[in-house]
């Protein structure tokens, strides 16, 4: 099985480092020097990583037969493809790869039906699930502990406590922008 593991940025310096968008939980070993990642669009690659390094909170990869910056430049926007076990997990129990979660039924801690999991996306500071409703409709959940308490592999279901106006728009909670005070009476 294929794993989306980064997508390669912008070229970082003129000796042919690139900076990633990392799209994995293990970095040190889907992007170590040494691994060959396939690539989309598949006619950059493979690329096999010779180097990598943090720098300014961000990693920074060189890639074999990729010398200089015009060379890394050509890289940016390709993602790298990793080649995983289907029968592989993560080692954090609460970690969960994306074809794990993919075709879930999502329902609500009481057992009310939402949809299934048609979709995950990696967004900088969190994952959306998307959830594909029987009506036909999306929803966005944010995966995250507080929203999506549990998610139970053997039942083939992920439990969610949507806070008001998640699922329903009629129950969304509205805040004002400024609060009032004795003067504004």
């Amino acid at each position: 099985m294929q794993l989306v593991v980064a997508r390669i940025g912008r070229a970082h310096g003129i000796k042919g480092e690139v900076t990633v968008e990392v799209r994995t939980d293990e970095p040190e070993l889907r992007l170590a020097p040494g691994a060959v990642l396939a690539t989309e669009p598949s006619s950059v690659g493979p690329l096999a990583i010779t180097a990598g390094r943090v720098h300014s909170g961000r990693l920074l990869l060189r890639f074999e037969g990729v010398a200089d910056r015009t060379a890394a430049e050509a890289l940016r926007n390709t993602l790298l493809i990793a080649e995983v076990d289907p029968e592989e997990v993560p080692e954090d129990p609460e970690e969960f790869y994306d074809h794990q979660l993919m075709d879930l039924d999502v329902v609500t801690r009481d057992g009310t039906e939402v949809g299934r999991i048609s979709e995950i996306s990696h967004l900088p500071y969190q994952d959306l699930l998307v959830v594909q409703r029987p009506d036909g409709s999306e929803v966005l959940i944010p995966f995250v502990s507080e929203i999506v308490p549990e998610i139970d592999l053997e039942e083939q279901r992920a439990v969610i406590d949507p806070p008001p106006g998640l699922l329903d728009d009629s129950q969304a909670e509205i805040a004002t922008g400024r609060a009032t005070t004795d003067e504004d009476s």
